[in-house]
């Protein structure tokens, strides 16, 4: 049974959200991701705007700005919560890492 579109993200997608905490346009989401992770993360252009269209189609991001091809964006409250969610997987993962591990949580 294939899982539900969103159900767990990418690296790519959640730094794409997590981007757009604050509003900004596809060009400052491809500089911002791989500045927020050190270059471990890059985002290619034919990705990013697939996502953000399939982002926006879901409701988790909202048109603010469109000025000639410039498209800016920000999160929506679904966003959030699909990010928050990814976040509390993300660190029950981690937590079951340390406890098989015996290490303790950073």
């Amino acid at each position: 049974m294939p899982r539900a579109k969103f159900q767990t993200l990418t690296e790519q997608m959640f730094y794409i959200l997590l981007c757009l905490k604050e509003e900004c346009c596809g060009m400052d989401i491809m500089d911002r991701v791989p500045a927020m992770t050190d270059g471990r993360v890059n985002v290619g252009s034919g990705t990013l705007y697939n996502l953000l269209e399939q982002f926006q189609e879901a409701g988790m991001i909202r048109l603010t700005k469109a000025e000639g091809r410039r498209r800016s964006y920000v999160l929506t409250d679904r966003g959030r919560e699909t990010l928050a969610g990814e976040y509390r997987r993300i660190r029950c993962q981690m937590a079951d890492y340390c406890t098989i591990f015996g290490e303790e949580e950073a």
